[in-house]
């Protein structure tokens, strides 16, 4: 089993080379209908999985200069408490019971179908935060704006390790447009890693994270990441895009629904 693990891990990291999303809202999903996995394991194993591979695109982007260092601050000062509320909240809930399941496994189809709606209309909500720039609220409460949606992700992301990426951009794409898309998602990224470091340890504390699966989606998602970063350029992006978008309709309406 280990080696369609590692497959898996393969294709998922190929698909977030070409499109720049798509690890946790495929990965997680992929492991709970596709091997079985149980939900809150599936979505711990992929938290730390997340908060590894993005460490180096934080290292890389940091060296380029495309942080901003305060928009990722305003998101981590909402997010990271609301990852250790939720999971507190997730601990008290009675052992043995299947409610975690039933919580991860909705709030994972719930978090899909957001992340297929950014994917879609980013485009159209960008141009709309463009022609708002200069609104009232905006000029007055944009940083406490933005630590409310740190605290959104930061309890979407313990729920179903989904949210981090298409999700986070999308939202500040909506409220700095001004801000260059390297800078976006260079702080997007920034701010994902001690999210999901912070909620995937949090996850391993209540028993749901799975080392040696970790392991095999490691070893096959890094090349898989370096392959699909290479052959994005010759791919149509909009295309893929649609692709994925489509993809995570069915898979969060199967989850919501079930």
């Amino acid at each position: 089993m280990d080696y369609l693990y590692t497959l898996s891990g393969f294709a998922v990291g190929a698909i977030v080379g070409l499109t720049g999303v798509g690890g946790g809202s495929l990965m997680t999903p992929l492991l709970v209908l596709l091997f079985g996995v149980h939900p809150a394991t599936a979505v711990g194993t992929d938290l730390l999985y997340a908060a590894m591979t993005k460490a180096g695109g934080t290292v890389a982007h940091g060296r380029k200069g495309h942080i901003d260092w305060q928009v990722t601050g305003r998101l981590a000062a909402g997010s990271i408490p609301a990852a250790a509320l939720t999971i507190w909240v997730l601990s008290m809930l009675p052992e043995g019971s299947n409610t975690i399941g039933k919580i991860v496994s909705h709030g994972l189809g719930f978090a899909l179908l957001l992340t297929a709606i950014a994917i879609l209309f980013g485009r159209k909500l960008r141009e709309y935060a463009s022609r708002h720039d200069e609104s009232p609220l905006r000029q007055c409460c944009l940083g406490k704006i933005t630590v409310g949606v740190g605290v959104v992700l930061g309890v979407l992301v313990t729920i179903s390790s989904v949210g981090a990426g298409a999700l986070g951009v999308a939202a500040l794409f909506f409220l700095y447009p001004k801000l260059s898309p390297v800078k976006i998602v260079g702080s997007d990224v920034a701010h994902a890693v001690p999210l999901t470091l912070v909620a995937g340890l949090g996850h391993w504390l209540l028993g749901s994270v799975d080392w040696s699966l970790l392991g095999a989606l490691l070893l096959g998602s890094l090349p898989g990441i370096w392959l699909g970063s290479h052959l994005s350029a010759k791919v149509p992006e909009h295309i893929l895009r649609r692709i994925l978008a489509s993809m995570l309709v069915l898979i969060g309406s199967k989850l919501v629904f079930a």
